[in-house]
C-alpha cells in the first residue's frame, strides 16, 4: 500500500487510467464524465497552479463548497503538494466561516460562488492572513462582482488549472517531485465540527489516519470495486463522505455527484444506475415516508397488497435472521434453538414473500435504479423501523459508526454478515473498551458503558487546542467517544446513546432521548422530534408535523379546520398525535415509566440544515432548545 492517500489513487489511476472516475451534471443537467486519466490530470494542475501561487507543503487552504467534481480535484490537487485542506459547506453562516479561516490560518481559500466570496468579504477585516480566493462557479466573473475586494486577489478556479498546466509546461515533474515527498504523518484536513456542542475545534487528521480506514474497509468488510458506481450526497466536507471517496477511488470505482433533496436523488438514482451509497439515516427515513405515503394515497387493492407483504416479509425477514444465525447476542443465545424456531415458518412464508418481491418490492428496487446492492449509514443511529423495512424490501443497510475525531470508521455492519441491530464489530488494528459510566470499570456484553477506542484512525488532536484534546484523547492513547454502547459476546456493537444527550430528570432518573425519538418517528404524522427534559419531572417534545398527513387526516375525520397551520392548536389533532406517541412508548415496547411524553408542543418549521440540524443532519439540540424556549417553557409551565 503507497504511503499518502494521492499515491493510492494515482496508482489506480496508472492502472486503469480509462476507467470512469467521477460523473456530475453540468449547469445544463446534462451528465458528463472524467476518467481516472483525465480527474489525475486535473488534480495535477490545480496542484501545479496553487505552487505557482507560492503554496508551500504544510500550508492550510480553505475550501467552502458543497459537493462537485471541482471539491475533490481541489482536495488532491492540495494534498498532493504537502498542503491541508480546511473544508466547510455552503450554509456555513459568516461568523463561523470566519472563525475556521481564522483560526485554522488560511491564506488561500476556495469558495464555491459569488454568495461565498461576499460572506468572506463580509468579515475580511478579521481575516488578515487570507490573501487570495479562488471562486470554482464557472459562471461567476470578477468584473461584474460590485463589492470591493478588501485586498484579496479574487481568482476563478478555471484561471488556477491555466497557471498549473503553464507551470508543468516548463517543469513537468514540479507536481509529482511533491507528490513522491508525501509522508504518512502529513496533515490531510483540518475538520472542524459542526459545533452542535459548542464554538467548532478543527481535527488533525494525516495521511496514517485515512489508510487505516482504506486497508480495513474493503474486502474486510464491504466488497466493491471498478463495477460499482456509488451516489455521492452528503456533504463532502464532513468526515463520513470524505473518507467514502477516497475508498471509492482506492477501490476503482465511480463516484456520481447528487443532491440530498429526496426527488433529486430518486431521479440521479434512476438515470445513473449506482449499486452503493454512503447515506445518513435521515434520507433512508425521508424515503420510506414518501414511498407510504404514495401507496397510501393510491389507496384500494395496491394499498392492500403493500401492506400484506410487508407484514409477510418482516416475519419471514426475522426467521431468516434466526435461522442464518443473524441475531445479535447480547445475551447468550442458542444457535440450534435459534435455528428450530425459525427454519418453519422461514420455509412456509418463503413463496409468499418471493412473490411480495415480484408484485412489489421490485418496484421499490427499480425507483433505486435497479442495481442498486447496499448503502452504508453513517453520519447517526439509524432507526430499527427503517432499518427493518428497506431489509424487508430486500435492500441492505450497513449502519456504521464514527467521530470526525476517528477518520471516522470505528465500526460497520458486516456485508457478509449483517447483524441488525448492532453497528458490526470494530475495525481491524483497533483496540475498544466500555467502562462504566459511573465506577469506569471495564463491562461485558449486554452492559451498557462509555465506549472508549484506540487505534492508527484516531486524530493527531485539535489543532492549537491541546486542553480540548487532552479531555478527548487519553495518556494511554484511548479517545472518549462520549458515546454509551453495548458489545455482544461476538463482538458487534450497538450505540444507545451519548453521555452528552443523557436527559437527568428530577427524580435522578437517566433517559437516553434517541430510542424514544426512533420510536415515535414510525408515526406517519411526525417528520421531526427532540425529546426534552432536562432537570425537570417528566419528559416533554418538540413535534415536527407531517401536515400533509394531518391534513388528510382531518379532512377524513371531518375535523373543522381552516389551514393547515391551524391543526397545530387543534385539540383533535394534538389528542391524535398524543394516541400516536402512548401507542409506540409504553411498557409493551420497553419503555419505563419515566421514559414516556407527559406533554409536547407541535411546531411548524421543519428543523433544517445549518439551522437546526447539522451537515449529517443530527440535531444541534441547544440551537433547538435556544429557538423554541417560548414552546419549552409552556411544556414545562408549573
Amino acid at each position: 500500500m503507497e504511503n499518502t492517500v494521492v499515491k493510492c489513487i494515482r496508482a489506480v489511476a496508472d492502472r486503469l487510467p480509462d476507467q470512469v472516475a467521477l460523473k456530475a451534471r453540468d449547469a445544463k443537467g446534462a451528465w458528463h464524465q472524467w476518467t481516472y486519466r483525465e480527474f489525475c490530470a486535473l488534480a495535477e494542475q490545480f496542484g501545479a497552479g496553487l505552487l505557482d501561487l507560492g503554496v508551500k507543503r504544510g500550508d492550510h487552504i480553505g475550501i467552502i463548497s458543497d459537493n462537485r467534481r471541482e471539491w475533490i480535484i481541489a482536495d488532491q490537487g492540495i494534498l498532493g503538494i504537502g498542503a491541508a485542506d480546511v473544508p466547510r459547506g455552503s450554509d456555513t453562516m459568516p461568523d463561523e466561516m470566519r472563525h475556521i479561516l481564522q483560526h485554522a490560518d488560511c491564506g488561500i481559500t476556495l469558495a464555491e460562488n459569488a454568495e461565498q466570496l461576499a460572506k468572506i468579504l463580509s468579515r475580511k477585516k478579521d481575516l488578515p492572513l487570507l490573501k487570495t480566493v479562488i471562486v470554482i462557479d464557472q459562471a461567476f466573473d470578477p468584473r461584474g462582482f460590485k463589492e470591493p475586494s478588501q485586498g484579496l486577489k479574487v481568482m476563478k478556479f478555471a484561471e488556477v488549472l491555466d497557471c498549473g498546466k503553464k507551470l508543468l509546461a516548463k517543469d513537468p515533474q514540479a507536481y509529482r517531485r511533491e507528490v513522491a515527498k508525501g509522508a504518512p504523518d502529513e496533515l490531510v484536513t483540518l475538520i472542524y465540527t459542526s459545533g452542535t456542542t459548542g464554538e467548532p475545534k478543527g481535527v488533525m487528521l494525516t495521511n496514517s489516519n485515512y489508510l487505516h480506514n482504506l486497508r480495513t474497509t474493503v474486502p474486510y468488510v464491504i466488497n466493491v470495486d471498478h463495477r460499482d458506481t456509488w451516489l455521492s450526497v452528503l456533504p463532502v466536507w464532513h468526515s463520513f463522505e470524505r473518507v467514502a471517496e477516497y475508498v471509492i477511488f482506492y477501490n476503482a470505482c465511480t463516484m456520481a455527484y447528487s443532491k440530498p433533496a429526496g426527488k433529486i436523488i430518486m431521479t440521479d438514482m434512476a438515470e445513473i444506475h449506482p449499486t452503493v451509497m454512503a447515506s445518513a439515516p435521515r434520507l433512508w427515513e425521508i424515503v420510506r415516508a414518501n414511498l407510504l405515503r404514495m401507496i397510501n394515497e393510491e389507496g384500494g387493492i395496491k394499498k392492500a397488497l403493500f401492506t400484506f407483504f410487508l407484514k409477510v416479509g418482516t416475519v419471514h425477514q426475522a426467521c431468516t435472521n434466526l435461522v442464518r444465525g443473524l441475531m445479535p447476542d447480547f445475551t447468550r443465545r442458542s444457535r440450534v434453538l435459534d435455528f428450530l424456531a425459525g427454519i418453519v415458518p422461514f420455509i412456509l412464508l418463503w413463496p409468499l414473500r418471493a412473490l411480495g418481491n415480484v408484485l412489489v418490492f421490485s418496484k421499490l428496487k427499480t425507483r433505486l435504479g435497479g442495481k442498486f446492492r447496499f448503502s452504508v449509514s453513517g453520519g447517526g443511529a439509524l432507526p430499527s423501523y427503517v432499518d427493518k423495512f428497506f431489509a424487508t424490501a430486500g435492500i441492505l443497510m450497513l449502519e456504521g459508526y464514527g467521530l470526525t475525531e476517528t477518520t471516522p470508521i470505528i465500526s460497520v455492519r458486516l456485508e457478509r454478515r449483517p447483524i441488525q441491530g448492532t453497528i458490526g464489530p470494530a475495525l481491524a488494528e483497533q483496540e475498544i473498551k466500555l467502562l462504566d459510566p459511573e465506577t469506569h470499570q471495564p463491562v461485558g456484553p449486554g452492559k451498557k458503558g462509555v465506549l472508549f477506542v484506540k487505534g492508527p484512525n484516531v486524530m493527531k488532536g485539535y489543532y492549537k487546542r491541546p486542553d480540548k484534546t487532552a479531555e478527548i484523547l487519553g495518556a494511554d492513547g484511548f479517545l472518549d467517544t462520549g458515546d454509551l454502547g453495548m458489545i455482544t459476546y461476538k463482538g458487534e456493537l450497538k450505540i444507545i446513546g451519548r453521555t452528552k444527550e443523557t436527559i437527568v430528570l428530577l427524580g435522578g432518573e437517566n433517559v437516553e432521548p434517541v430510542p424514544i425519538e426512533d420510536a415515535i418517528s414510525e408515526c406517519e404524522y411526525i417528520d421531526q422530534i427532540m425529546v426534552v427534559g432536562q432537570d425537570q419531572k417528566f419528559l416533554g417534545a418538540l413535534v415536527v408535523p407531517n401536515l400533509e398527513a394531518l391534513e388528510k387526516w382531518a379532512q377524513g375525520e371531518k375535523v373543522p379546520y381552516t389551514s393547515k397551520e391551524d391543526l397545530l392548536d387543534n385539540a383533535q389533532a394534538n389528542e391524535l398525535i398524543t394516541e400516536e406517541i402512548n401507542a409506540r412508548v409504553n411498557a409493551d415496547h420497553g419503555f419505563r415509566i419515566w421514559e414516556r411524553i407527559f406533554r409536547f408542543r407541535m411546531i411548524p418549521k421543519p428543523f433544517e440544515v445549518g439551522v437546526e440540524l447539522s451537515g449529517t443532519l443530527k440535531m444541534k439540540r441547544n440551537v433547538i432548545a435556544e429557538m423554541y424556549k417560548k414552546e419549552l417553557a409552556e411544556i414545562f409551565r408549573k
